[in-house]
């Protein structure tokens, strides 16, 4: 069995953020959900459901968006029926994005579309390696270098 380095571990995950890698899984995980809904406004709706209600510029912060097509895209996602926007109690001139129950519904089919194709993947792998390699990844991410 070879060693892995920090290099290679780097090259791995430089894989998985690029943006061509990202697009296409996108696409897979919103196909056919909702009118409105593709590819580019995937991490605004999936980023709205890990932060709940927050206005544009906080979760262009959290999603890697400018505030500008974080409001673009939730335009598109409040015609689709996925979110809403509602005065922020905190600041009256404030507007939060807040999901509708279809937003709810359709983050949740996302989600399930992309823990069926990971389980998908990792059925060809040894038994144990898969369960060795969540509970590594997990790990990684709690403790690593983010």
């Amino acid at each position: 069995m070879t060693s892995l380095t920090g290099g290679d571990v780097a090259e791995a995950i430089g894989l998985l953020i690029q943006r061509s890698t990202r697009t296409g899984l996108y696409a897979a995980l919103v196909a056919d959900i909702a009118e409105g809904l593709d590819e580019n406004a995937y991490p605004v709706l999936s980023g709205l459901a890990r932060t709940g209600p927050c206005n544009a510029a906080d979760l262009a912060a959290v999603v890697g968006i400018d505030r500008s097509g974080v409001s673009r895209h939730a335009s598109r996602l409040e015609a689709a029926g996925l979110l809403r926007r509602q005065p922020d109690p905190a600041d009256r001139r404030a507007v939060l994005l807040v999901l509708t129950e279809a937003g709810v519904a359709a983050v949740a089919e996302m989600r399930r579309r992309f823990a069926e194709r990971i389980e998908a993947c990792l059925a060809t792998w040894p038994p144990g390696e898969a369960e060795a390699f969540a509970r590594g990844l997990r790990r990684f991410v709690e403790e690593g270098p983010f």
